[in-house]
């Protein structure tokens, strides 16, 4: 896999219709179409896509091992959803794992690579549309690790962005409404701690980078009230 494209980490379901709609619906969840705690009623989808339920089980228990779905036997899905305490916990666990992935990755990125890092994050610097904000976030964080090949760490990240892509875009709808531009320096500087293949000041700007994000969402415990 090149370094530019955004890993996808996760095994497919089985057979084309389920991949279908599982790629149709993780869209929709990621685009926040679906709110946290959505229901997601399994005949609809079936009629939707002209497909049994089969399928449709199939692609939710793959996006369920993505941490996007939450499957309860015999009662239903739903969009998963976090508690201000859970959100907390996994924004603890990701600073000290996902800092660990880069310096996996940084020796592998290509000087090509990091050109189209730098652009993605002046990309971000001057939108003003807070879903391509998200979309442009979310492309240049999971590009910086998808080279590394690993058994377990790559997966485990990949399912926490997703569980935790939610309340991202709830902080940008928070941090939009100042001008702080901290986290487009964080960017720049974590490019620049990249294309000097320094470790150690990546990791840091990097864990740095997602605490802030978890200390503001501490203090707007009514984004996680409102998705309830």
């Amino acid at each position: 896999m090149s370094s530019e494209q955004v890993p996808t980490l996760e095994p497919a379901p089985h057979g084309a219709a389920g991949s279908r709609i599982a790629d149709v619906l993780r869209k929709s969840i990621l685009a926040g179409e679906y709110e946290p705690g959505a229901r997601i009623r399994q005949e609809e989808l079936a009629d939707r896509h002209g497909a049994s339920r089969l399928p449709v089980r199939e692609a939710l228990r793959a996006l369920e091992g993505e941490g996007l779905v939450t499957v309860v036997a015999n009662t239903g899905a739903w969009v998963s959803r976090l508690s201000l305490a859970e959100c907390e916990e996994m924004y603890q666990i990701r600073e000290r794992i996902e800092p660990l992935l880069l310096r996996f990755n940084v020796p592998l990125l290509s000087d090509e690579s990091i050109d189209k890092l730098e652009a993605l994050a002046m990309q971000m610097e001057l939108s003003a549309d807070i879903e391509g904000f998200i979309t442009l976030d979310r492309q240049f964080h999971l590009s910086m690790y998808g080279v590394a090949q690993t058994n377990v760490l790559g997966d485990t990240v990949l399912r926490l962005w997703n569980r935790t892509h939610h309340y991202r875009r709830a902080f940008m709808h928070v941090f939009s409404r100042g001008n702080d531009q901290s986290v487009h320096y964080e960017h720049h500087l974590l490019v620049s701690a990249i294309r000097r293949r320094d470790l150690d000041e990546a990791e840091r700007v990097l864990a740095g980078h997602i605490r802030r994000t978890r200390l503001e969402l501490a203090r707007h415990p009514e984004v996680f009230s409102e998705t309830h």
